[in-house]
């Protein structure tokens, strides 16, 4: 399990907004729990629903570990080096 730090600004519009609404917003926990055969889309557990995200738009949304402000130490990415939940990570 993961917290949500933030949403990239690269997502805007619709993408962004549904993100939003399905409740990714600073400090919400997101859990991944199934994967595809072929790793996309990936399932994660957000504020009860079960929500399947294609790596582009996971890669959009910046976890920690550990809840704690952005860019605070302790800050950890799931893949790469910003922090970015995706299918390739692990949770």
């Amino acid at each position: 399990t993961v917290n949500v730090l933030d949403i990239s600004r690269a997502c805007q519009g619709a993408q962004r907004r549904r993100l939003l609404d399905l409740g990714v917003v600073p400090g919400t926990p997101i859990t991944r729990e199934l994967t595809s055969a072929g790793g996309d889309p990936v399932a994660y557990r957000i504020r009860g629903a079960l929500i399947a995200l294609r790596g582009s738009q996971a890669g959009w949304i910046h976890v920690a570990s550990h809840y704690a402000p952005a860019g605070a130490a302790g800050t950890a990415g799931i893949r790469t080096g910003n922090g970015a939940l995706a299918p390739g990570g692990t949770t």
